[in-house]
């Protein structure tokens, strides 16, 4: 058993080192290109009082922010640069909805603190990428949405029974990234664990698979990606125990753009496509689709 995990741990390593990019280094495992939906594009769309969407038209697609190491919400294939996963369909749908070919969409690899400059200035048009929406963003730059409502969880090896939510953590030992809300939580209000810290969820990942860790906790969405990485050797368990609702972001005083994305996700969320969505990515760790939050059309600031 300890054999085999050490392997899927492998297949783990090497598909994080896929990412960058060095030579001979396998694909970046995403899903099945047959199996995500296709977005039928809205004919005759106009949304001439949002300027982003006039530049988008204009130059015919959108540019849009993600991320790219995030398994089954947002990755990037290095030898191809195709994206994939969750959030990158939940762009396509959108983009489709107001009227422009997702198969145009240009990604852009856009890191977490540059995420509200970047809209800012007009580098990209809006973001999808595991963006929380929070009173203090809303400062900064608009939120379609919630497409998706993601909560602090815990991931362990298929094998664990002693370990079903935060509440049997203690003595255990649970590894996050050093610094991050899921560490202090855990910190804070279950102060039994034996916490461990690293830069960065693959490492985790790599010493839960090998049996260093006991759980590896983060964002439910972020762990059911890494489960489906090797869904024979992990496992997302328990409940949410805190609630991130997930966003896309458009730059701040656009918002005839907030507004129609809101449309766009309801559009997607009644016709199937964002079930279809989530089913072709994060669905492949055996967690079933989700009720979609509802969405928030709060009023212009």
């Amino acid at each position: 058993m300890r054999t085999a995990r050490l392997a899927a741990a492998l297949v783990l390593a090497a598909l994080a080192c896929a990412a960058c990019g060095k030579e001979g280094s396998p694909p970046t495992k995403g899903p099945a290109a047959g199996k995500l939906p296709e977005y039928r594009v809205a004919a005759g769309f106009e949304l001439p009082r949002s300027s982003t969407w006039r530049k988008a038209k204009s130059r015919g697609r959108f540019i849009v922010g993600a991320k790219e190491d995030q398994p089954y919400l947002g990755e990037k294939d290095p030898a191809t640069g195709t994206y994939s996963g969750f959030d990158i369909e939940i762009a396509k749908m959108v983009s489709a909805s107001l009227g422009l070919d997702p198969r145009r969409i240009e990604f852009r690899t856009i890191a977490s603190a540059n995420r509200e400059t970047a809209l800012q200035n007009g580098q990209i048009d809006f973001y999808v990428g595991t963006y929380t929406i929070n009173d203090n963003r809303k400062k900064l730059v608009g939120f379609g949405g919630p497409y998706y409502l993601a909560g602090q969880g815990l991931l362990v090896r298929d094998d664990e029974k002693d370990i079903t939510g935060p509440g049997d953590l203690d003595g255990k030992r649970v590894c996050s990234a050093a610094g991050s809300t899921p560490y202090q939580r855990i910190q804070q209000d279950y102060p039994k664990a034996d916490l461990v810290a690293y830069d960065t969820y693959s490492v985790c990942v790599d010493n839960l698979l090998t049996y260093q860790v006991d759980a590896v906790t983060t964002d439910d969405a972020i762990l059911i990606g890494y489960a489906a990485k090797v869904p024979d050797e992990l496992k997302v368990v328990g409940k949410p125990f805190s609630k991130e609702p997930y966003g896309i972001g458009v730059p701040r005083r656009d918002n005839a753009l907030r507004l129609a994305v809101d449309d766009a996700l309801a559009a997607g969320e009644k016709n199937g496509d964002w079930e279809k969505a989530y089913d072709a990515t994060l669905g492949l760790s055996g967690v079933p689709a989700p009720k979609p939050p509802a969405i928030d059309r709060y009023p212009a600031n």
